[in-house]
């Protein structure tokens, strides 16, 4: 039995949280909205949040709730990172705004276009380096990507 859902998530500061139907989390990076599922409840108290369940019907809606909270306080505090390698010879990779432009030996490049609330930046020609406060939107980009 898994007890992620009982340990409590710590506010950093600039942190607003706003609990309704869905938990708002805004910060310096972004603002980010959760669903509550029925059966779970989120409660503030002493800058940390606690996520309550009714009964043990809802105990993996529980732990879910807590993640996806946790992650949504990490992202707007911190940030998602994300590092890919490019490997092969002559491969590279170049950014122009929202536009990444992979050289990957085909006869043309390969244009991606990057979300909103994702950044792309290539340190060397075939090290890329994703960054934004949504990690399911992060994870996605990376594997889009690949």
């Amino acid at each position: 039995m898994s007890r992620v859902g009982k340990k409590p998530i710590p506010l950093p500061k600039g942190v607003k949280i706003q609990i309704g139907d869905r938990l708002q989390v805004e910060g310096p990076k972004g603002k980010l909205e959760v669903p509550i599922p029925p059966g779970v409840k989120i409660r503030q108290a002493e800058g940390r949040l606690e996520i309550v369940r009714d009964s043990d019907d809802f105990a993996a809606l529980h732990g879910l709730t807590r993640a996806l909270a946790n992650s949504a306080v990490t992202g707007v505090s911190t940030g998602f990172t994300r590092e890919m390698d490019i490997t092969g010879v002559g491969y590279r990779a170049d950014v122009k705004g929202k536009i990444a432009t992979f050289t990957l030996g085909y006869s043309h490049p390969v244009e991606f276009l990057l979300p909103d609330g994702v950044d792309l930046r290539v340190d060397k020609q075939t090290h890329l380096v994703l960054t934004g406060f949504d990690k399911q939107l992060v994870g996605q980009v990376a594997a889009n990507i690949r």
